[in-house]
């Protein structure tokens, strides 16, 4: 256990166990993973051919269902 004058401190001053720091480390790890960019949407040319080819089938299966 550590003496009173090495404890870990929190943000408002209170006295953190050796378990209290292992989380916090974790959580604040977690948040940093949570918080970067995954780059999602940046293709948008594979967007709008695969939009393009959902199109074209609904207008396919359009005139096929016409009678």
């Amino acid at each position: 256990m550590a003496t009173k004058g090495t404890a870990a401190k929190s943000s408002s001053g209170a006295a953190m166990s050796q378990y209290d720091v292992e989380v916090e480390a974790r959580l604040q790890a977690l948040e940093a993973k949570a918080h970067t960019p995954c780059g999602g949407g940046s293709d948008d040319g594979k967007i709008a051919e695969l939009e393009a080819k959902v199109d074209d089938l609904i207008a396919r299966l359009s005139k096929k269902m016409s009678f």
